[in-house]
């Protein structure tokens, strides 16, 4: 092909691709829908860490511990003593540690799938992997919830996890309120404003205003975070201003219990 008319082209194809992840990103959060009326009686926060790097433990965990408060991580156990993009992932006795200590651990799927890339029932094999692994683990531990790796679901996978879990959750950038989709709960990625410290004082203070329920998530917690984590001082500062909100600090689970969910048997 001439390379200037390749070059003009490219645009196009550009163009093409956004209006295809938005197409995608539209079907995950409007499709497969599981709706449910919240009925809390105060705002809400859960503190969330995807992989479940060590840090996320040993140094935000601690920081939770301090206020009270515990967060829920959710884990692959297939990244179990390994290194990954978002740093030293936890070992098998930070499991038990977390548990002892009142975190919560939820599915991350056991192979870390891409949550579009990969074919529903390969992912729902993957979690129900992950389910049977922390059995053999920690056998008193069910996952509650499930936190979707890397993207947002295909729509045949929201309705298959929406079988296994009280609640996935996805991203979005905003809070809960209302009626929500507890096959696509909403998330705050804390490393997207790392520069942004007003943005998510603001989401806090909104939350608090609606009466809603603001899930953070991040992955890393250290000096020298991956461009997926964030430093401690910014994570106290955030943790900080959620308990001065007057929100509850609740783990995903206990927030699921309190907007009204029940259990599955």
């Amino acid at each position: 092909m001439d390379q200037n008319f390749s070059s003009t082209l490219h645009p196009f194809a550009t163009l093409g691709a956004k209006i295809k992840n938005r197409s995608q990103r539209m079907a995950a959060k409007f499709l497969g829908r599981r709706p449910f009326q919240m009925k809390n009686e105060r705002p809400l926060i859960s503190f969330t860490f995807d992989d479940f790097p060590r840090s996320a433990l040993h140094t935000a965990g601690a920081m939770l511990e301090q206020q009270g408060a515990r967060g829920t991580y959710y884990t692959s156990l297939g990244l179990m003593g390994q290194t990954a993009p978002t740093g030293e992932m936890f070992r098998r006795e930070d499991l038990s540690d977390a548990l002892a200590r009142g975190h919560e651990l939820g599915c991350h799927t056991y192979a870390h799938c891409h949550s579009y890339t990969t074919p529903s029932a390969e992912f729902e094999r993957s979690c129900v992997e992950n389910r049977e692994a922390m059995h053999q683990l920690e056998p008193g531990v069910k996952f509650q919830s499930l936190s979707y790796p890397i993207s947002w679901p295909r729509v045949d996978t929201k309705r298959r996890c929406g079988r296994y879990f009280l609640g996935c959750r996805a991203g979005g950038q905003t809070f809960n309120s209302g009626t929500v989709d507890l096959n696509y709960l909403n998330a705050f990625f804390i490393e997207q404003s790392r520069d942004n410290a007003d943005a998510i004082k603001r989401i806090i203070d909104e939350n608090q205003r609606a009466g809603g329920w603001l899930i953070f998530a991040t992955h890393d917690v250290c000096a020298n975070p991956t461009r997926f984590g964030c430093e401690p001082g910014m994570f106290e500062d955030i943790l900080r201003h959620s308990v001065t909100s007057g929100a509850s600090l609740l783990p995903v689970s206990a927030a699921l219990a309190a907007i009204g969910v029940v259990p599955k048997l």
